[in-house]
């Protein structure tokens, strides 16, 4: 095992890894029962898109402030707030299907909260890391924190199809609910070091200064830019695309939800495969392994066989997990530490700013020409918008370990 499998040893890290592997396993479920649930009952790709993409609209709009919220207030309380309002939002939602009064507008607006709340954590989260482990330790408490989201993933996804295709999308949802009240509680034990606040000045300027320093970084938010083309593919296959898919041409749920798991696996090792490597040009090898992220997309145009589809989507795994360790090490390493949470925002901001144009356009094209072409557009724009990283100089170049100056 390697070494920085010791972390686990320290109170506070464990109980951040086991809050991490809880919330995300009822997490991880989630997207599967929205997904199903809403085509059961709209039967339309282009109608479930509005209510998928509804939490990601939510996530942008309000990341901005949160990111903000996060230097300028207590990281752990806020996600712990957080996970309070997600939990009831997710049992609202998960009662609507249960006693079936479910329609597109109330699941929309309870999709739109859910998003709200989550989004709060993304940013905290990020900030909270460097206040629980020390600089050195970064990189392996990134990977563990991964392998116990990926974990969860894998648990989850596959028991998700199941639960949709024996019980229906409420029980899911409600276990999501019951799992981020149990995160919120390990969240408010925990005691981190102090964290370091920005000196006093306005909301707005506070949001000005995380723009700076977020800008004074060429290869963040090249990357950050190029990545929102990404996210948009893969956000519209991992949350309507797959679905329609596999319930149209294969087994439906329990199909898709073995192919997320094996996604989920994939991460899983992808999770080790980052705490054993070191790497200096860690941008370089991020965008490697972002060319990987088509593989799904590819082989879901055939669609291949199950087979060849959860082993497509466990090397894409491996792929994700090693880019995500590589890239939240060097942003929290070269990101000034009181600046980190709203740079963070920005970087969640900028990925998935298109991803809400992304689900509903995909949708619709979907449903104009077909799977096939749809998917294979998908690919497309992963595929040449990562090309185009290996030709910026600041990306190639850029060491882990150098001094984190303005526009390195």
């Amino acid at each position: 095992m390697p070494a920085g499998v010791s972390l686990l040893k320290e109170r506070n890290f464990l109980l951040l890894f086991l809050a991490t592997l809880i919330s995300t396993f009822g997490s991880s479920m989630a997207p599967i029962a929205l997904a199903f649930g809403v085509l059961d009952l709209t039967g339309s790709t282009s109608a479930s898109a509005i209510v998928i993409a509804a939490p990601v609209v939510a996530q942008l709009v309000v990341l901005m402030v949160s990111g903000t919220l996060a230097d300028r207030t207590s990281r752990r309380l806020l996600i712990v707030f957080a996970c309070v309002w997600a939990s009831l939002f997710q049992g609202l939602t998960a009662a609507a299907f249960i006693a079936e009064f479910a329609t597109v507008p109330l699941l929309t607006g309870l999709a739109l909260a859910s998003g709200v709340v989550i989004a709060i954590t993304f940013p905290a989260t990020t900030g909270l890391i460097p206040l629980i482990v020390a600089r050195d330790q970064l990189q392996d408490a990134n990977s563990l924190l991964g392998i116990a989201r990926n974990t969860s993933l894998v648990l989850g996804t596959a028991l998700a199809g199941v639960l949709v295709a024996v019980v229906g999308p409420g029980i899911a949802l409600a276990l999501d609910a019951a799992t981020f009240a149990v995160a919120g509680l390990m969240y408010f034990a925990l005691r981190p070091a102090r964290q370091i606040k920005p000196p006093p000045a306005s909301f707005v300027e506070d949001i000005r200064k995380g723009w700076q320093a977020f800008v004074s970084h060429r290869w963040l938010w090249i990357m950050v830019v190029q990545f929102s083309f990404v996210a948009a593919s893969l956000q519209s296959v991992n949350g309507l695309l797959g679905p329609a898919v596999t319930r149209t041409y294969m087994n439906g749920s329990v199909d898709w939800g073995l192919i997320s798991a094996a996604l989920g696996a994939g991460t899983l090792l992808g999770g080790f495969v980052a705490m054993k490597i070191r790497v200096e040009r860690t941008m370089l090898v991020s965008a490697f392994m972002i060319l990987f992220f088509a593989i799904l997309p590819l082989m879901l145009a055939g669609p291949l066989g199950l087979g060849w589809l959860i082993l497509g989507s466990l090397i894409s795994g491996v792929a994700r997990q090693v880019f995500i360790v590589l890239w939240q090490t060097t942003v929290q390493t070269h990101v000034e530490p009181e600046m980190l949470s709203r740079v963070s925002a920005y970087d969640f901001l900028g990925s998935f700013a298109l991803a809400p144009l992304g689900i509903l356009f995909f949708g619709y094209l979907y449903e104009v020409v077909g799977y096939r072409v749809t998917l294979l557009s998908c690919a497309a724009l992963i595929l040449v918008t990562t090309t185009v990283l290996f030709f910026v100089r600041d990306v190639r170049e850029l060491r882990l370990n150098e001094s984190a100056t303005p526009g390195s």
